[in-house]
C-alpha cells in the first residue's frame, strides 16, 4: 500500500513538473501575444530549447493563436555543428514547423572571447527574424549562473540584474524568456515524461569554460549548504533589475536636465554632477548608443577626461565598441561603423542602397524633393567626400563649398566622412543631411524622390 502510493506520489509529481512548463508558458504568452502573432525559437537542438519548442507546439494545439517557427543558428565551432542543423531540420519536419538555418562565421581572434563573439552574432541573426517575439529558453538555473557569473567578474547593478524576461531588439521581434522562472530539474522532467530527444552540445562538459565550471563544480557545492541557492540567486536579479530600473529613471531626468541646443548632454553642465550620478548618466548614455557596459575603471578615466575639456575641445575617447567625442561642448558616444564603399555605388533606381553600415532610401513624391527626370539625365552613384564640392541648396544663394555648408549646419567631423553624396554624372545632386542641390530641384507637379540617410 505505502509503495503504490509512493508511486502515485511520483507520478502526481511528474505531472506536476509536465503542467508547470506548459501553464508557465500560457500565461506568460496570453498578456503578451495578439491573434496570428508571430513567434519564432531560438533552436539549438539542446534539451532546454527542444522542450520550449514542444510545449509552444502544444499550446498551439490545443488553440492558442499563434504562428510558431524556429530559427537555429549554426556557429561551425562543432565538428558536430552539421549534425545539429540536421537534428533540428528533422525535429521540426516531423512537427510541422518551419525552420530557418543561418550560418555564421565567428572570429576566433576578435579580442571579445570566442563565447562572447558567438552570442553577439547569434543574438544578430534573432533580431532579424521576420517575427514579432523571438523566444529563448533560458531558465532559472541559468539566470542564477549568470547572476552569480556577472558578480564574480565585478558587474554593478545593471549586470548583476541578470538576463531579462522580455526586451526589445533593435528594428526586430521583441525576445523573450517565457521559462526564466522554471527549474532545471522540472524542465528534465517534462523532457522525460514527453520522450523528447535532443542533442548533446560537447563545449557544455568543458571546463575550461568558466560557465561551465560553475554550472558543473561551484553551484553544486554551494547548493549542498544552500539548497535554495540558485532561487535566491534568481530573486537577487531581479531585485537588481528594479535597482537597475530606478537608476536608469535617475539618469533620464539627469539627462533632460543636461540636454544643449543640440539635443546632446551639456559637457560644462555634466562636469557638475556628483561622480556617482555622472558615472551613471555616462552608463546610460553608452547603452543608449549601442555599447556594451563599460568596466568601471574605463568609466572612471573617461570621467576623468570630460573634466579637462572646454566648449571649443574636440576630444575623443577610445573604447573597445567606439568612441566618446566632445563637439561644440556637447558629448556624442560614437559606435565603430563599417567603412563607407571607396568607389562609387550606382543607383539604378532600387528603393534602398547599402551605405557602409548604414542606408539611403528613395521613396517617390509629387513635387518635392530631387527630380526624378532629371536624375535620369545622366548615371546616378553614391559617392563618399572627396573635398572641395560644392553644393547649391538655395537657388537665391550662389553655391557653397560642402566644407562651409557642413560646419554651419553643425555635422561633426567623424560624421562628414560617413556621409553619402549622389551624383548624377559629374554634378552633385544630394548630400546626406544637407540636403537637394538647387539645380536637381523638384518642380510642381513632377515626379520627385525623397532621399533619407539612415
Amino acid at each position: 500500500m505505502a509503495a503504490s502510493k509512493s508511486r502515485l506520489c511520483a507520478e502526481l509529481a511528474r505531472a506536476t513538473a509536465v503542467d508547470e512548463v506548459e501553464q508557465t508558458l500560457a500565461a506568460f504568452l496570453a498578456t503578451r501575444l495578439s491573434p496570428r502573432a508571430r513567434l519564432c525559437v531560438g533552436l539549438s537542438g539542446g534539451r532546454d530549447s527542444v522542450v520550449l519548442l514542444h510545449a509552444l507546439d502544444r499550446l498551439r494545439a490545443s488553440g492558442l493563436a499563434f504562428d510558431l517557427a524556429a530559427v537555429h543558428v549554426h556557429h561551425g565551432l562543432s565538428a558536430n555543428a552539421d549534425t545539429w542543423a540536421a537534428f533540428c531540420t528533422a525535429l521540426c519536419r516531423r512537427n510541422g514547423v518551419p525552420l530557418d538555418i543561418v550560418r555564421v562565421e565567428v572570429p576566433r581572434a576578435s579580442g571579445e572571447g570566442l563565447e562572447a563573439a558567438a552570442r553577439r552574432l547569434r543574438h544578430a541573426v534573432f533580431a532579424e527574424r521576420p517575427a514579432d517575439w523571438l523566444a529563448l529558453a533560458h531558465h532559472r538555473d541559468d539566470q542564477a549562473e549568470t547572476v552569480l557569473f556577472r558578480l564574480l567578474r565585478g558587474a554593478g547593478v545593471s549586470g548583476a540584474a541578470g538576463m531579462l524576461a522580455e526586451r526589445p531588439q533593435a528594428g526586430g521581434p521583441r525576445l523573450i524568456r517565457p521559462l526564466l522562472d522554471v527549474p532545471r530539474s522540472t524542465i528534465a522532467r517534462y523532457a522525460e515524461e514527453r520522450s523528447l530527444s535532443w542533442i548533446e552540445d560537447e563545449s557544455n562538459a568543458d571546463d575550461r569554460y568558466r560557465r561551465n565550471h560553475l554550472r558543473q563544480a561551484v553551484m553544486p557545492r554551494i547548493e549542498q549548504r544552500f539548497p535554495a541557492a540558485a532561487q535566491a540567486l534568481a530573486r537577487a536579479g531581479r531585485h537588481f533589475a528594479e535597482a537597475a530600473l530606478l537608476l536608469d529613471e535617475l539618469a533620464q531626468g539627469d539627462r533632460a536636465l543636461l540636454v544643449g541646443a543640440r539635443g546632446r548632454i551639456d559637457v560644462a553642465r555634466f562636469n557638475a554632477l556628483s561622480t556617482p550620478r555622472a558615472r551613471n548618466l555616462l552608463r546610460f548614455e553608452l547603452r543608449l548608443a549601442g555599447f556594451r557596459a563599460p568596466e568601471t575603471r574605463w568609466l572612471d578615466e573617461a570621467l576623468r577626461q570630460l573634466t579637462t575639456v572646454d566648449s571649443r575641445s574636440g576630444t575623443c575617447i577610445a573604447t573597445p565598441d567606439g568612441e566618446i567625442h566632445v563637439y561644440r561642448g556637447e558629448l556624442y558616444p560614437v559606435r565603430h561603423r563599417p567603412p563607407v564603399p571607396e568607389v562609387a555605388v550606382p543607383w539604378r533606381g532600387e528603393a534602398e542602397v547599402r551605405w557602409g553600415g548604414d542606408r539611403v532610401r528613395f521613396t517617390p513624391t509629387a513635387g518635392t524633393d530631387i527630380s526624378r527626370r532629371l536624375l535620369a539625365s545622366a548615371p546616378a552613384s553614391l559617392r563618399s567626400r572627396q573635398g572641395g564640392e560644392r553644393l547649391q541648396p538655395d537657388r537665391r544663394r550662389p553655391a557653397r563649398t560642402l566644407r562651409n555648408l557642413l560646419q554651419e549646419a553643425g555635422v561633426p567631423p567623424w560624421e562628414r566622412a560617413q556621409m553619402p553624396l549622389l551624383w548624377c554624372g559629374e554634378r552633385l545632386a544630394w548630400v546626406g543631411g544637407i540636403g537637394v542641390d538647387a539645380a536637381f530641384a523638384c518642380l510642381p507637379g513632377e515626379e520627385g524622390l525623397a532621399l533619407v540617410w539612415e
